[in-house]
């Protein structure tokens, strides 16, 4: 939508009267719908013709923004808020049909698999039984080059990591690490040294994998931008005990001696839920992480801002104060609200990343302590119109 021109009512001061001024306001609108609802003909949306059709259709219809869940790759459960890795892509969402014309793939190969029986809904057992294999034979006929090398290089922090968890986990049956031998899920030199001298083509494919990723979005997210369309993505406040983040970082996270979590994350029972929300997440160990001038979440935030053009911080109470649970609890009623971090760590990402857009996702229990966090931040809250209309509590609306 373009400015509009209005008049607003204001006290004046100096002639001690009401008078009328003219304003100038800007209102933008957008649409939220996940990559894989689309259309496509292999099982779920991806980033191809339909998603350049979708930003299409956001012009036409006068929308300015695209919001979008995570893009990261899904973990037990297929949910883009319980992640593999932090920074890494969801390998579901490449197009096929885009390597095939680029000579990765043969049509036939991609067209003879079952991906599912209903075409209105993801059959996410299909894609987890055939999605990386059919990638796989892509990767047999790339030929690596400089785009692909500087990729590689300029991603070394995070993807070293992933690309092993993942190669691990695949050749262990899908296990989760906490179940893999001592010295792996200790993370023993020796032993990652002789897994990635093994898994090497493993570990290759996997770098692919996030390459062809990070292609084809770049791809689709100029196309957006260049017809007038931003893309909010969202990050999660929390990552799973089963992911890359976690094994690679145990000392970033309440987690015991034998790397078992102590505390879980939750919410709280509310008037939706008497026994609260049990998440299970591991809870970030947040002095550690200060200690560390926050360069975990410094890295993946950077991550993100390659995504997105501007980032919805989940869960944003919980930077104020998290609600803790027992680890071992079967529901979230035992927990109690902890002291997060605060100030201290929006000021920081705010100096290490200036130029990042965020909104502050500050839905759910809002505290006087959130909401000045949330205005000390100067980041944007969110309304959502039908809770304006609950007579259970208080409205601010």
């Amino acid at each position: 939508m373009n400015d509009h021109i209005s008049q607003m009512l204001f006290f004046d001061k100096n002639v001690k009267r009401y008078q009328y001024k003219e304003t100038i306001a800007m209102r933008e609108s957008g649409i939220l719908m996940h990559i894989t609802s689309l259309p496509a003909p292999y099982g779920i949306g991806t980033m191809g013709k339909d998603a350049y059709a979708f930003v299409d259709f956001l012009v036409r219809a006068g929308q300015r923004y695209w919001q979008i869940l995570p893009l990261t790759p899904t973990g037990y459960g297929d949910s883009p808020y319980q992640s593999l890795g932090a920074c890494a892509g969801n390998h579901y969402l490449i197009d096929l049909d885009r390597l095939a014309d680029e000579g990765l793939l043969k049509k036939e190969e991609i067209q003879d698999i079952p991906w599912g029986s209903n075409p209105a809904r993801v059959d996410f057992g299909a894609m987890y039984a055939h999605r990386m294999n059919v990638l796989r034979q892509a990767f047999q006929r790339f030929a690596p080059d400089e785009a692909y090398e500087t990729f590689v290089e300029q991603n070394r922090n995070w993807l070293e990591d992933y690309a092993l968890f993942t190669a691990l986990k695949d050749t262990l049956g899908g296990k989760p690490w906490l179940d893999w031998p001592e010295a792996l899920r200790l993370r023993k030199a020796d032993a990652l040294a002789e897994k990635r001298r093994e898994l090497s083509d493993e570990i290759r494919l996997q770098y692919f994998v996030q390459y062809e990723f990070d292609r084809q979005w770049k791809a689709l997210r100029s196309y957006a931008n260049a017809k007038g369309v931003r893309i909010i993505g969202d990050v999660p406040i929390y990552v799973p005990l089963d992911s890359a983040d976690v094994w690679a970082n145990p000392e970033l996270f309440q987690l015991d001696e034998s790397r078992h979590p102590e505390q879980v994350a939750g919410c709280p029972p509310d008037s939706f839920t008497a026994d609260g929300q049990l998440w299970g997440n591991p809870i970030y160990d947040w002095k550690k992480m200060a200690q560390t001038h926050y360069f975990w979440w410094i890295q993946r935030l950077t991550a993100a801002g390659k995504l997105y053009d501007v980032i919805r911080l989940d869960h944003f109470r919980g930077f104020e104060s998290y609600w803790s649970v027992p680890a071992g609890d079967t529901t979230a009623r035992n927990g109690k609200w902890v002291k997060g971090p605060g100030m201290d760590f929006i000021r920081t990402i705010q100096q290490a990343l200036p130029n990042l857009e965020f909104i502050a996702e500050d839905l759910g229990f809002v505290t006087p302590e959130v909401r000045k966090l949330q205005q000390d931040s100067g980041y944007p809250g969110m309304k959502v119109l039908e809770f304006a209309f609950d007579s259970r509590e208080e409205s601010d609306y």
